[in-house]
This record gives structure tokens, C-alpha cells and sequence, in this order.
């Protein structure tokens, strides 16, 4: 028996640890709250876990890779609602796609450029870049807000797709999961991410290419926000911009880091943030059904992340050089 234990705790890892967590979250709350295993509710789980597992996705590349991505929020609500009012405007689809994902790429290698080739720390480029998108945007380039979904439109058809009763976001965002596992695990430049946040410079004397590296990462994870935010769109059949001043990019880091990767780099995978996500979608629509206020909501969420960056920094220690970067 106290073999077993042993073998158990030595096979213990945070994102077991997590997993066990969200269960007993669901199963408690399952008993505990009326309506919480309604069908609508469950769908609404599903649908919340989906749109920020899809964020926690392009996060979790670039954090892979020893970076971080605070302008996600403001490129996913911008963009969409950017495309929106193109839309509304009068502007064929397929140019205002065009449009919208190349302002999207742009953004994501602009973020890239300048933490590969200036050498300016990460979380300092991707906070200005968010700042300046949701400024630029909202002040220049849209009339409101909240920018609704035009009728018919294949976003608002989106939105109301099922098969076999589950919204068609859920299974994009499996099909989403599959491959970035694919990229990560079986393809030469996914190998890349991890080499590179394990020792960039190691990596770069062995000829790897570090810093286009650094591009991709940043523009996968702008068109990941782009996704999200169409997603998001589809199911509300519109867009609200003031969702860049919530508390969704802390939602995301916190998946990203409570399910275990690494902040220190080259450490975590599409198993750690899917059962972050499911944590996190549960614990958040259980505390919606108790109707906690939103500022305590906040305040669980927040100390939750501060155990969970503790944690990580205990578990991956930042090494000399990391610090000498000044990435997160």
C-alpha cells in the first residue's frame, strides 16, 4: 500500500494536480448548484472553455518559446471588430478578410521584429502594440463599441451550426488542438519553439533559426487572437471592444500557466492548456451560478495566479541568462 502511494506522488505533476482539481470542482459543483448540469449550461462551459482555449493556445506558443503576448485581447476584439464595420460599410467579404488578416500578420511580425531583431523585452512590445491597436481602431477606424454581426452574414450562420447538439466553436477548437500538438510534437520548427525557450542562445549556435523563430510565434499568435475573436463574434452576433479593458488576457495567462507551461520556457504542451482551460471554464461558470460579484470573482482569479506563477517559478527556476533578457 505505501509502495503504491509512493509510485502515485512520484507520478504526481501540476497538471495531474489540475486535472484532479477540475474534476472534483465539477463533480461539487454538480451537486451543490442547481442548473449547473442543465444542457445549457454545460453548452455554455464548452463554448467559454473553447474561445479561451484557443487564446491559451497562441499564448502558449510564444510562452513555449520564452516570450509572452499581452496585445492578444486587443488583436482579437479589434480585429474582428474592424472586419465587421468593413462590412458594414459596404465592402466585399473576401477584401475585407484580406484586409483585416494582413493588419492582423502585420501586427503579429511587428510584435516579433521587435523582440527578435531591437531586443526589447517582450511583455514591453506586446503591451505598447495592444495599446496602440485598441486605440488606433477604436478612434480611426470604427464607430462604436459594440459592432454587430451584419444578418446572414456566415459568422452569425457560425455561431448557430451543431452537430450532435455541440456548437461547431467546440470542435474547431479540437481540431485547432490536434494541430498545434502536431506542429509542436512532429514537425522540425515546433521542436524549434522548445529548443530556443529552453537556451536560445545554445539554440542559435547550433544553427537554429532563433529569430525568424520569434516571428512565427508572434504571428501565430495574432491570427490565433483573429480566430478567437471570430468565434466570439459568432456566438454573441456581434463584437464589443471593451472586452480589452476586462480581465480575459489574465483568464488566459492564468490557463496557460496553472495547467503547467513553463514560464521560464521550452517546457509544456496542448495537454497542459486544455485542462487549464477546463479548469478555469468550470471554476468561472460555477462562480457565475453562486452570482459572486464580479470584483471578488477578480479577486480569486488574481490569487489564483499569483499560486500558480509561485508555483512555476519554484518548479522552473529562471535561469541567469532569462533574468539578463528581462523576458517573462
Amino acid at each position: 500500500m505505501g509502495g503504491s502511494a509512493g509510485v502515485f506522488l512520484r507520478n504526481l505533476n501540476q497538471e495531474r494536480i489540475v486535472l484532479v482539481v477540475a474534476l472534483a470542482v465539477f463533480v461539487a459543483a454538480m451537486v451543490g448548484l442547481p442548473g449547473f448540469l442543465t444542457a445549457g449550461n454545460l453548452i455554455a462551459i464548452v463554448r467559454s472553455i473553447a474561445v479561451l482555449g484557443i487564446l491559451a493556445f497562441g499564448m502558449s506558443v510564444v510562452i513555449i518559446g520564452r516570450g509572452i503576448d499581452l496585445s492578444m485581447v486587443a488583436v482579437m476584439a479589434m480585429s474582428v471588430a474592424w472586419y465587421l464595420q468593413l462590412l458594414g460599410d459596404g465592402m466585399p467579404d473576401y477584401q475585407a478578410f484580406a484586409l483585416v488578416l494582413g493588419g492582423v500578420l502585420a501586427i503579429g511580425l511587428v510584435n516579433g521584429f521587435l523582440v527578435a531583431y531591437a531586443d526589447v523585452p517582450a511583455i514591453f512590445v506586446t503591451l505598447a502594440s495592444g495599446s496602440f491597436v485598441f486605440g488606433y481602431v477604436r478612434s480611426q477606424l470604427i464607430s462604436s463599441d459594440a459592432v454587430p454581426v451584419p444578418d446572414g452574414h456566415w459568422v452569425e450562420l457560425l455561431g448557430g451550426l451543431r452537430f450532435l447538439g455541440v456548437p461547431v466553436e467546440v470542435y474547431l477548437f479540437l481540431a485547432l488542438a490536434a494541430l498545434v500538438f502536431v506542429f509542436l510534437r512532429f514537425t522540425v520548427w515546433g521542436r524549434y519553439v522548445y529548443y530556443a525557450g529552453d537556451n536560445p542562445v545554445a539554440a542559435r549556435n547550433i544553427g537554429i533559426p532563433v529569430r525568424p523563430m520569434l516571428l512565427l510565434r508572434y504571428a501565430l499568435s495574432a491570427v490565433t487572437a483573429f480566430l478567437a475573436g471570430l468565434l466570439t463574434a459568432a456566438s454573441l452576433h456581434s463584437i464589443n471592444t471593451r472586452v480589452v479593458n476586462s480581465t480575459l488576457l489574465y483568464d488566459i495567462v492564468l490557463v496557460a500557466v496553472i495547467g503547467g507551461i513553463g514560464l521560464s520556457g521550452g517546457k509544456g504542451g496542448v495537454r497542459n492548456v486544455l485542462v487549464g482551460a477546463a479548469l478555469i471554464g468550470i471554476l468561472l461558470n460555477a462562480m457565475t451560478i453562486i452570482d459572486i460579484p464580479l470584483l471578488y470573482q477578480n479577486l480569486i482569479k488574481s490569487t489564483i495566479l499569483l499560486a500558480a506563477i509561485i508555483v512555476d517559478g519554484l518548479l522552473n527556476p529562471r535561469d541567469e541568462q532569462t533574468a539578463q533578457q528581462g523576458d517573462i
